[in-house]
């Protein structure tokens, strides 16, 4: 069958999907996506995958898609990050037979992705894009899709966004925000640029950004004249956005645990992070259960902390108390599904004064050696509260010897002095073995050839139990009765030799055959 392209694959392949999850880091999982799936969705994107380590990690692949198929879960779209041609080529044909798509993703602003150099810091290297959506698209069987950024000028959006039609795109959801929209500054997407590109392409187009209800979703259709938006921040706080509902949050949360139990294996993190996501407006509360929900290391625990939850706010909901215990800014009770709106950032100082300047522009001081005042950051105050004899002093901090051949830290008895990524590609080419990374190419090898061996002596053994005896001699049982066997014979025209089988007649004694050979 023909790969469809463009409008022909989202009508036929995607069913002209409208509401689409976003691709999510550790939180579009499977479990999330059929949740999803259950409450309006359809389409749905996996989390963000890197290229490079789909490719040389058998594990990676295993754990965060091919354990996850499932019937349900379609039509699928799985995103990779890369910046290479034929890494993105090579992960992408290892996961085209589990999905319907392989976007690439020119979208994340974060700062691993800068270190990483993918995302949309790739937005201005056309050649690279070009090449890369060019390869897939004449290597995959499936479409390839791009997710994107716009530039603050909106011409020069729509010529990146030609120029990825061109080199063989055939869908493009286009995020409304700048690169340097983000966290604090996030601000509003531009529905705009999005507009400019939907008239200037010729594939589908999907609208990303300031989605908060299902009324944002028609109104984004209608000005913009994209085939369908996708949801992210939206869809984590209210999984029933597409639905047009606000249910309560201990409906999802509980339908989201028995979706995870029915579909193992979950990660932990996946499932906490998702709880903090529905519960926000009500933590903010009850403190004490925040605490509960990020210590807690069990699913179990987990879903005992949200029945908690699930109590106090039935209790509060049934004393009338929700009005008065809600934030403020809040239009519901928090115990209701509802998004969460970023703070504005603070503005800057006025103030001339040099004093302030300074206290504003000075950094937190470093801890002190020995961690115990009262200065150590957020992230290292809950580690001691889980652990209240963690040091933090950096003198008493383990030193580690680095890899011969990659800088990272070597195995402290390693027999080559290299970390364990090195460590097994050297002792596979060289069939060694390494005790403490717990590799065995060596006594493997040496077990197999064993086997081999063994199983070799033992096919000689048999053929020679099986043989016959010399053509001169007959075997003693023969000669000791004769009368027992019956002479068989089979001559050909010539007179120069007989075939002659010697078959038991059935009396005592083993079964002979042999066959005699005259001249």
């Amino acid at each position: 069958m023909a790969k469809l392209q463009g409008f022909d694959f989202w009508r036929t392949t995607l069913k002209g999907a409208r509401f689409v999850v976003a691709p999510m880091v550790d939180q579009s999982e499977l479990a999330w996506r059929l949740l999803s799936r259950r409450h309006g969705a359809q389409l749905c994107y996996t989390p963000m995958f890197h290229a490079q380590v789909f490719v040389r990690d058998a594990n990676y692949r295993r754990e965060n898609l091919y354990s996850e198929v499932c019937e349900e879960d379609r039509p699928l779209i799985t995103q990779f990050c890369a910046n290479d041609p034929e890494v993105f080529v090579q992960a992408a044909l290892l996961a085209q037979d589990y999905c319907d798509a392989v976007d690439l993703n020119l979208g994340c602003p974060q700062m691993i992705a800068k270190r990483g150099h993918y995302g949309v810091f790739l937005q201005d290297e056309w050649d690279l894009l070009e090449r890369m959506i060019r390869l897939a698209h004449e290597k995959l069987s499936v479409p390839v899709t791009c997710k994107i950024r716009v530039f603050e000028d909106v011409e020069r959006t729509v010529r990146y966004a030609q120029m990825l039609e061109k080199a063989g795109c055939q869908l493009l959801t286009v995020h409304g925000r700048t690169k340097d929209q983000k966290g604090p500054m996030t601000g509003i997407a531009s529905w705009e640029h999005i507009k400019a590109v939907r008239k200037a392409v010729n594939i589908p187009v999907f609208a990303n950004g300031n989605i908060q209800h299902l009324g944002d979703v028609e109104r984004c259709i209608q000005e913009t004249g994209v085939q369908g938006v996708m949801s992210a921040e939206g869809n984590l706080h209210n999984p029933a956005l597409f639905e047009g509902r606000s249910p309560p949050v201990w409906e999802m949360a509980d339908e989201y645990l028995e979706v995870v139990q029915r579909h193992p294996p979950c990660s932990l993190s996946y499932v906490r992070a998702h709880l903090f996501k529905l519960w926000h407006h009500t933590l903010q509360i009850h403190q004490d259960l925040r605490e509960e929900l990020a210590k807690v290391k069990t699913l179990q625990a987990l879903a005992d902390v949200s029945s908690q939850l699930r109590r106090r706010c039935q209790e509060e909901r049934a004393k009338g108390k929700g009005a008065e215990l809600s934030e403020s800014t809040l239009p519901l009770p928090h115990w209701i599904c509802q998004p969460y709106v970023r703070p504005e950032p603070k503005p800057p100082l006025t103030n001339g004064s040099s004093e302030v300047k300074a206290a504003a522009c000075k950094k937190r001081t470093l801890e002190d050696l020995d961690g115990t005042g009262q200065t150590l950051s957020k992230n290292k105050q809950k580690k001691r509260s889980r652990n209240p004899k963690k040091n933090f002093s950096l003198d008493q901090k383990p030193k580690y010897l680095k890899c011969e051949q990659c800088g990272n830290p070597k195995g402290n008895k390693c027999v080559f002095n290299l970390c364990r990524g090195c460590c097994k590609k050297k002792a596979f080419k060289e069939v060694a073995d390494c005790p403490s990374h717990g590799l065995r190419f060596k006594t493997k090898a040496e077990k197999r050839r064993a086997e081999e061996s063994g199983r070799n002596d033992g096919e000689q053994t048999e053929k020679r139990s099986c043989s016959a005896p010399p053509d001169a001699e007959l075997s003693p049982t023969f000669q000791e009765q004769p009368e027992r066997h019956l002479l068989l014979g089979s001559f050909d025209a010539s007179p120069r030799h007989a075939d002659l089988t010697l078959v038991d007649d059935g009396s005592e004694g083993h079964r002979c055959q042999t066959s005699l050979r005259t001249i």
